[in-house]
């Protein structure tokens, strides 16, 4: 008898699981995702020219998850994204899983050209950065680009259509509940209520079904623990400030601990001749960046994030960097806030006037000029402030007054649900992966975890 798998996030965790369970016909497989079809996901630069005022549902929500209207970068190391050795325990199993998801992504249209970089290049980028103090980490990568990443997913999601996957777009889960050994799946689609009985779950909602994945977590009682999270903003330079690093790496990842505080900072996301663009959640925005293989901007863009660890008696990370958000939010009157770097490092609001007169013209218009240091605390905006001035002496040009800095800019991860080797909670058949679940914080790595999350349900069968 064929048991029934239901997949919450359409996403590389949940279409990957989809994928790897696909290959077994003992499975009847139902993909839910709140938001769009991939072929109705289109970024408004596009038509209009202009990275900004996109439909949330599109750049949060839908079948590729929110990384599919992002840069399509592949970074190709378990280490980077996530730890893949630490979650399988297993050195060989955990490079495996990043091999089996490149070569998915190039069964199916990424690109052959592989980011490698040429030694004596990376060794004197290396040599630069640790002069400073520093830490640069080299990374094999590939650049989809986020107008060809929409091509890749939706081609892996015809071949899981011909698998006999059923995807239900626009699919609002709003309750699961367990009786004996079935779980009952509670969505709404189209102000209707529908409901899907199965064996198995796997929840990979991503780093926008946090309140989901509460309500989850209180209605089940599965086992979590807090984490760290990213609270920083995405810097804006001109591409030829970065043109140098990125011909030896495409999304160059620097480490760096801040003097005052010694406090970690880092790197992440870099869009080269990319946008900036906005990111739209329930009660607060924030700021993400893409850039396109065929549509370029005079602009590079690169996230800047400093590590934020609670401890007892408050260790909710997550709701910390909500109150941020909302703060950076009410101060920017519902949009994003820009700053030049230069006004920030003298303790001065940016004013449209100023924002004018930078090198730098903004790719998100909409962004309103302001201080960051009214809506980050001080210990972050210290950190921010020192750890891109020692940038500055690997990149000449990041920490020049006419930088433009958008905030908030926040990586929730700051919950981690508990899990065994396959992805399984404390709760019997119900699975998770992904960033969302604190497992990842990339495409590679949330994609590996939902490979994991369909072994361990392939295995279960096999045993039983």
């Amino acid at each position: 008898m064929r048991k029934k798998v239901v997949i919450i996030g359409a996403g590389p965790a949940g279409l990957f699981s989809a994928y790897k369970l696909s290959n077994n016909n003992r499975f009847d497989i139902v993909l839910l995702d709140k938001g769009r079809d991939v072929d109705s996901r289109k970024c408004q630069l596009e038509y209009t020219g202009v990275c900004e005022n996109c439909d949330p549902c599109n750049v949060l929500y839908g079948t590729g998850g929110s990384g599919c209207l992002s840069d399509g970068i592949l970074n190709l190391r378990p280490d980077i994204g996530g730890d893949l050795e630490e979650l399988t325990n297993d050195a060989k199993k955990a490079q495996n899983l990043v091999d089996e998801v490149d070569s998915i992504f190039l069964k199916h249209g990424a690109p052959e050209n592989l980011f490698i970089g040429e030694t004596e290049n990376i060794e004197n980028l290396q040599r630069k950065s640790e002069a400073v103090g520093i830490k640069f980490i080299q990374i094999p990568q590939r650049h989809i680009g986020s107008d060809y990443t929409p091509v890749v997913i939706n081609s892996i999601k015809k071949y899981l259509e011909k698998k006999g996957v059923k995807f239900v777009s626009l699919a609002d889960v709003i309750r699961i509940k367990k009786e004996k050994n079935i779980y009952k799946t509670t969505y709404l689609q189209n102000k209707q209520t529908h409901e899907i009985n199965s064996e198995y779950i796997i929840a990979a909602p991503g780093r926008a079904g946090s309140g989901f994945l509460m309500s989850l977590i209180k209605d089940l009682g599965i086992k979590i623990e807090h984490q760290p999270i990213d609270i920083g903003v995405r810097v804006e330079v001109s591409k030829v400030v970065m043109q140098p690093v990125i011909d030896v790496n495409r999304d160059p990842k620097f480490h760096i601990y801040s003097k005052t505080y010694d406090d970690f900072v880092r790197t992440f996301c870099t869009n080269h001749e990319g946008y900036v663009m906005k990111e739209q959640y329930d009660g607060y925005v924030g700021v993400n960046g893409h850039s396109m293989r065929d549509i370029k901007s005079p602009n590079s863009n690169f996230a800047f994030l400093s590590k934020v660890t609670l401890t007892s008696p408050v260790e909710d990370t997550t709701s910390y960097g909500v109150s941020i958000a909302k703060i950076a939010t009410v101060l920017g009157g519902g949009n994003p806030l820009v700053q030049r770097f230069g006004d920030l490092r003298r303790g001065r609001r940016s004013t449209p006037e100023r924002i004018k007169r930078s090198k730098i013209t903004p790719t998100l218009l909409s962004a309103t000029p302001g201080d960051i240091a009214m809506a980050l605390p001080y210990r972050i905006v210290t950190n921010l402030i020192e750890s891109l001035e020692m940038l500055d002496n690997v990149i000449p040009g990041v920490g020049s007054d006419s930088t433009l800095l958008y905030a908030p800019e926040i990586k929730f991860y700051g919950i981690r649900v508990k899990v065994n080797n396959s992805m399984e909670t404390n709760i019997p058949n119900l699975f998770v992966a992904g960033d969302g679940v604190g497992l990842s914080r990339d495409i590679v790595n949330s994609a590996s975890t939902g490979i994991l999350a369909a072994e361990g349900i392939l295995k279960k069968e096999s045993s039983s």
